[in-house]
């Protein structure tokens, strides 16, 4: 009950336009291939690109985005007020490890995070995609 009245109010910031650090993610299910959508924190690059990390609150399992992001990385992003379609990019080795620092900086929950799971966090990079893509 309290993450659905979070999840309430962060749409509404979003759609605002109040806030540059949580955006509103419209993926493609994995498995249902209905639209999904889930709030998450953001890391705006100077490019105009947003980065999100798969940390699933610290739990070893993936979050269902990224699942969905991985089948189809045709999305969609509320954020900053504005709609627009992205296509995410998973990023590994030198390029995960070379954002990784700034994103822990940003949102200290993932130094917590780090330890706790097994698995490395899944970084995306959600650059803005022309409306035909």
């Amino acid at each position: 009950m309290i993450m659905r009245a979070m999840d309430w109010v962060a749409r509404r910031l979003i759609g605002a336009g109040w806030t540059r650090r949580v955006a509103e993610l419209t993926s493609t299910g994995a498995r249902s291939g209905l639209p999904r959508s889930t709030v998450l924190a953001v890391h705006e690059e100077a490019g105009g690109s947003l980065l999100v990390v798969g940390s699933n609150f610290g739990k070893d399992k993936h979050p269902d985005w990224s699942a969905n992001l991985l089948k189809n990385p045709s999305a969609q992003v509320r954020f900053a007020g504005d709609r627009f379609p992205v296509a995410a990019e998973l990023l590994s080795g030198e390029e995960r490890a070379a954002v990784w620092p700034a994103l822990k900086a940003g949102n200290k929950v993932y130094e917590k995070y780090e330890p706790q799971v097994e698995r490395e966090m899944r970084v995306f990079r959600l650059t803005r995609a022309s409306m035909e893509a």
